[in-house]
C-alpha cells in the first residue's frame, strides 16, 4: 500500500443504482476517499481534474481524469453518459471572505449542477457543510430544521449556504439533488484538519479555547463515503442531511487524541473564550478596512468552527437513508495509530 492508501471501509449492504459517477474535486481528501469507495465496488467515476499532477493521481486511484474546472464551459459534455454526481469540490479557506471562494463554491456549484441537468444526469449529491449555520454561537444537537442564519460567521459558511440554495434550486423532477453536511470530516489520509493542527502544535501556537471542553461532532471519512453512497441510493431529491460518526465528543479530547495518533503530545495552556472572541473581531474588522491586505491570525469564521460545541442531530439520516457509521471514532484513531508506525 502506498501513503495514500486507506483501509477499505465496510461495505454498504445496498444495490448500487448509479454505475457511472461524475466526481468535482476527485484530487481533494474526499474526493481521493470517494474514488478508492466507489471504484472498489465496481462504479466507473470520472474526476474533474485541473492540473496533470491531479489527473495522474485520479488516475492511479482507479478513476478516469477530465482535466478541467468546475468554472469551465463544456462541463455538461464531459458528464454526458453519466448517471450520478457528486459535487465536492469547495475552497474551503477559514479566513477573510474572497471574492475567489465565492466564484468557487456559489457560481462553481451554479455551473456543475447546470451542466449536470444539461448531461441528462438523475441525480447529484452536493457536499456541504454544518458551517452553513456557524454563527459563532453554539450548535447544540442541531438538526436540519434549522435555518441558515441572516448573518453566517465569514465568508466561507456564507458562500457554502449560497451554494446549498443554488444546488437544491436546481432540484427537479428527473433530476434529484441532495445535500449532505457532515462536521469535522477526520481520517487517514487528511490533507486539511490533520496537518493543520500538527503544525499549530509543533510550533507551540495551540491552545485550547475555554479550555475546549465543549462538544463536536465529526465525521470520518470512511462514514462521509458511506453516506453518500447510501444518499444515491434512497434519498429523495430537494433533501438535507447532517452525517456524522457516533455521538459527540468533547474538542479537547478528539483533538489530543488525534495529535497523539501523531505521537504528538497535546498542549495544556488554555485561553479564555472572551479573549479569542475579541481577538477574531479585530481580526475580521482589519481585514475588512484594508481590502485583505492584512491577512488576521483568527477569523471568526475559524473562531465558530473550533471554539464552541457544534453537536449534530443525525437521526433523520438514519431513518430516512438507514445510515449508521461502519467504521468508530476508536477504530479510525486505531487506523491513523497503524499508518504512523508503517
Amino acid at each position: 500500500m502506498t501513503d495514500l492508501d486507506v483501509a477499505a471501509p465496510a461495505a454498504v449492504d445496498k444495490h448500487r443504482p448509479f454505475e457511472r459517477i461524475f466526481l468535482t474535486g476527485g484530487s481533494g481528501f474526499v474526493g481521493r476517499n470517494l474514488i478508492r469507495h466507489f471504484v472498489a465496488g465496481g462504479a466507473e467515476i470520472t474526476a474533474l481534474a485541473r492540473s496533470d499532477r491531479s489527473a495522474d493521481l485520479v488516475r492511479m486511484l482507479g478513476a478516469v481524469p477530465c482535466k478541467g474546472d468546475i468554472l469551465d464551459d463544456g462541463l455538461a459534455a464531459a458528464m454526458t453518459g453519466c448517471d450520478a454526481l457528486v459535487h465536492a469540490a469547495a475552497d474551503t479557506n477559514h479566513g477573510p471572505a474572497t471574492d475567489r471562494q465565492r466564484l468557487v463554491n456559489e457560481g462553481g456549484t451554479r455551473n456543475v449542477l447546470g451542466a449536470a441537468r444539461s448531461a441528462g444526469i438523475r441525480k447529484a449529491i452536493h457536499l456541504s457543510t454544518e458551517s452553513v449555520l456557524a454563527t459563532g454561537r453554539p450548535l447544540v444537537n442541531v438538526d436540519e430544521t434549522a435555518p441558515l442564519p441572516r448573518r453566517p460567521a465569514g465568508g466561507y459558511s456564507r458562500s457554502k449556504a449560497a451554494a446549498e440554495r443554488i444546488a437544491l434550486a436546481n432540484n427537479a423532477s428527473g433530476f434529484a439533488v441532495v445535500v449532505l453536511r457532515p462536521r469535522f470530516v477526520w481520517g487517514r489520509d487528511d490533507t486539511t484538519a490533520l496537518p493543520a493542527l500538527i503544525d499549530a502544535a509543533r510550533s507551540g501556537k495551540l491552545a485550547w479555547i475555554g479550555g475546549g471542553t465543549y462538544l463536536t461532532s465529526t465525521t470520518h471519512i470512511a462514514n462521509l463515503c458511506a453516506a453518500v453512497e447510501l444518499a444515491l441510493a434512497n434519498a429523495r431529491g430537494g433533501t438535507v442531511y447532517f452525517i456524522a460518526d457516533e455521538a459527540p465528543v468533547q474538542f479537547r479530547d478528539f483533538v489530543s487524541a488525534l495529535l497523539e495518533t501523531q505521537g504528538l503530545a497535546p498542549p495544556e495552556k488554555s485561553i479564555p473564550r472572551p479573549v479569542v472572541r475579541t481577538i477574531a473581531g479585530i481580526g475580521d474588522l482589519l481585514a475588512a478596512v484594508t481590502g485583505g491586505r492584512i491577512v488576521p491570525p483568527l477569523t471568526l469564521q475559524s473562531y465558530a468552527a473550533s471554539a464552541v460545541e457544534i453537536s449534530l442531530d443525525i437521526g433523520k439520516a438514519q431513518r430516512e437513508l438507514g445510515y449508521a457509521p461502519v467504521i468508530s471514532r476508536d477504530q479510525g484513531l486505531d487506523e491513523l495509530r497503524s499508518a504512523q508506525h508503517r
